[in-house]
Parts: C-alpha cells; structure tokens; sequence
C-alpha cells in the first residue's frame, strides 16, 4: 500500500513538473546596468518637443548623463551602439490601465482590478499587481515602458500606482506608489426608459445626482476628520484621505460631459484638491476653463466615435489639438489593459488631426509624466532622468514602420520577446515561411 502510494505521488510530481515546466515564462527581468552605454548616430526625440539629429545620447548606473551633439567620448568600459540613423525616443507611459490587473477579462478570477462596495479609499492596486502578466511584454515590444495601474468599480475605487514594465514582482515594479485617488462620477448623460417598467431619464439623473452628493458628503466628513486633533476612533477610509487634503496626491475624477467636468472643478475649489479629468470627451467644448483652473485631462480612447450624435464623427481624433491650442495639459490613455499597446499608433492619429508629431509624442511620454507627477525622473530623454528608452528603426507612431530593437528600462536592457512573437516564429517554422 505505501509502495503504491508512494509510486503515485512521485508520478504526481512529475507531471505537475512537467506541466510547470512547459509553463513556465521564458522572460525575466534585465540586470542591473553594470557599465556606461551610448547610443550615438540617432535621431532623438526628446520628448519635450525637440528633435537632435545624429546625435548620442548616453547613461550610466540607470541614469542619462549627457544628450546632444557633442557628448564627450565614450570610456574604454562603455558599450557603444552605432544606431546608424535610428530613432529613439523617450518610453511610452500608458496612464489609466488595467495592466497586471487583468489577465482573462471573461474569468472572474483573474480580475483583480475591483473591490466590493461603493466607497474604499483605502484599496491599494499596486499590491495586487501580477508582474508576470503575459500582457505586459506585448507592451514593452511597443515602445510602451511604464503604465498606470488603476483601479476601478463603485464610486471611489482607491488608489492606482506607477509601475515600470520589468519586475520580478510589484515591489520591484513600484515606480511611484499612489499617485492618485479615483472618483468615477455616476454618468449624467440622459438615457432614454428601456421600456415598460424601466426608470425614466429623468430618475436615472436624480439617482446620479445623489450618488454625486453622497461623494461630496463623504469628502467633507473625511475633511472634518483630518482636522480633528484627536480621533476617538481610527477611520481608515477617512485615514487613506489625508494626502489628498494636503496635496500630495491627486483625485482623478474620470467623467466625460460638460456638466460632469464643471462639478469636478467644483470639488477642487470646495476641498482645495490637486485634480486631473479622466475621459474628458467634451473637454474641447470647455477648454478654457480647464486651462483657467489649471486642470489638466487625460483623454481616453482616441479611438472613438464621439459622445453625441451632432458631433464631427471625427472629434475623438481632433480633440487633441484643439486642448493643444487653448494650452490645456493633456495626455492619451487607451483605456483597459491589452489594448495599450496601440497607445503610440493612436498619438499618430492625433498627429494627423491637427498636432505636430512631436507635440503628440510628448501627449504619450512628458505630458502623460507631468499629469502623473512623475516628469522630474522620466517623460523626456534629458540629463539626469531615468534611461527609460525606446529604439525604432522607424516612426514609433507609426503602424508600419515602427520596429522596436532595443528598449532600456532605467539603464537595464531588456527583452523584447513575448508569447505573440514566439508563436509567430513557430508556426512561421512549422510551414516553411522563415
């Protein structure tokens, strides 16, 4: 009986594996940079709107030390890249996603981006992140390096983080731990009765509208809380609140009308807040007073049809430049978690609807930075930032020809493959196609 016992576990054991084993992810994270490199002969795009042609660009230890022209010579020790007319950018950040967060949108189980109820403050997205997502290097062979790991669900879902795309696990991803608070405004936008039995337009609004309040009524208890000097009890939701009211976190309002964004303007004038817009399909119809009360948006989905049916059928892709011209701060954001990958195609969209090419890559790298207060370490390929670092043999914004050989997270050379690249190679084998 022990014998047959233990014949069975052992069998056991080499079939989990052998299943682990053909399971297991080929890729792991870059090394540390362990000596000086410089890419040189490249056209490089700063990503503040300037371009440097045949110039060099070089970083050390994780950090760039010099861009330009006439950076002085390389060290016997230094790796030298002869890009031979290539582009390099700054990395592409994607805000507002679901990445790590989401693996199987049709399996409850892999969704970790919710959490029960209506009000938490004090959910965290960034301990629940999966660095071992397969999506994430369908990303990084895009030129996209870091992303916004953002909750959702209820009214105020928590607080989302920036994670850099090569982690072992969400402590080494950790870029810029909760940078943002997320309120999603109840949609008033008036719908139509589905019918015999169905709310009216007219009670939807209402229940929207008291959803709104009960925010606000939640804000200014939260309010009331910080200001006591003593508590008689520890509230952790009104505890999770405090960076918000001093400013050192911003409440991303995601909304998209023009009455929706007005009240979120509203909010930061009541509380003193630090607020971005999240969506902002109508923005463009309010965007000098966005540029008055110094709010910025971040626009999602470019890559839509636009919200009502007497607008432009392309106003989604001109939105853009018309926020360029009034001088609002905006980024672009794809919404979701796979689909971010497209993020560097959709800012070429916007190139072709009224932005110059440079200004719509700084909407997906210094803009995208600065609204997710982390510009003073990356966004822009200057001295001193991070070596976040993407190298295309074309136009990274650029279907076509948008090929990305080389890509550099904070100095550290990493690895390009993904499950989608592998799977081409061996199908491209199997029928003779190489």
């Amino acid at each position: 009986m022990q014998t047959a016992m233990k014949r069975h576990l052992i069998l056991l054991g080499l079939a989990i594996g052998v299943h682990t084993a053909y399971a297991q992810e080929t890729i792991s994270p870059a090394l540390p940079q362990d000596k000086p490199v410089f890419l040189t002969n490249a056209t490089i795009h700063v990503g503040n709107g300037e371009v440097i042609n045949n110039g060099t660009i070089a970083f050390s230890k994780g950090k760039i030390t010099a861009v330009g022209n006439s950076v002085p010579a390389a060290g016997s020790d230094a790796t030298i890249l002869d890009l031979k007319g290539q582009h390099v950018y700054p990395g592409i950040i994607a805000p507002e996603s679901k990445l790590g967060l989401v693996e199987f949108e049709s399996v409850r189980a892999t969704i970790d981006a919710r959490e029960v109820g209506e009000v938490n403050p004090s959910v965290r997205s960034i301990i629940a992140y999966n660095a071992d997502s397969k999506v994430i290097n369908t990303l990084r062979s895009n030129g996209i390096l870091l992303a916004q790991v953002t909750p959702e669900g209820g009214l105020i879902s928590g607080t989302s983080s920036v994670v850099q795309l090569d982690a072992w696990n969400w402590e080494d991803a950790a870029y810029k731990t909760d940078n943002a608070l997320h309120f999603y405004m109840p949609s008033l936008l008036p719908v139509a009765s589905s019918g015999r039995g169905g709310a009216s337009s007219t009670d939807r609004l209402k229940v929207a509208m008291d959803q709104v309040e009960q925010v606000r009524t939640f804000f200014r208890e939260a309010h009331a809380y910080q200001q006591e000097s003593k508590h008689a009890a520890t509230n952790l939701k009104f505890e999770a609140m405090r960076k918000l009211f001093t400013r050192e976190q911003k409440l991303f309002i995601h909304c998209d009308l023009v009455k929706e964004m007005l009240i979120a303007i509203d909010f930061a004038k009541e509380f003193n807040l630090d607020i971005a817009i999240v969506g902002g399909s109508d923005a463009w119809l309010i965007a000098d007073i966005l540029k008055q009360n110094n709010v910025p948006v971040i626009l999602t989905q470019p890559h839509s049809l636009p919200v009502m049916q007497d607008d432009d059928v392309d106003q989604p892709y001109k939105t853009a430049a018309q926020l360029q011209k009034a001088g609002v701060l905006f980024c672009l954001s794809n919404d979701g978690f796979w689909q971010q990958r497209n993020l560097g195609y959709e800012a070429g969209t916007t190139a072709t609807y009224g932005l110059s090419k440079e200004e719509a890559l700084t909407a997906v790298t210094l803009n995208a930075a600065k609204i997710l207060g982390i510009d003073k370490t990356t966004g822009s390929l200057e001295a001193g930032k991070d070596a976040n670092i993407a190298i295309s043999a074309g136009d990274i914004m650029d279907m076509k020809s948008s090929v990305i050989n080389k890509a550099f997270i904070q100095g550290r050379e990493i690895n390009l493959d993904n499950k989608q690249k592998q799977l081409y190679e061996k199908y491209e084998k199997k029928y003779g196609l190489k």
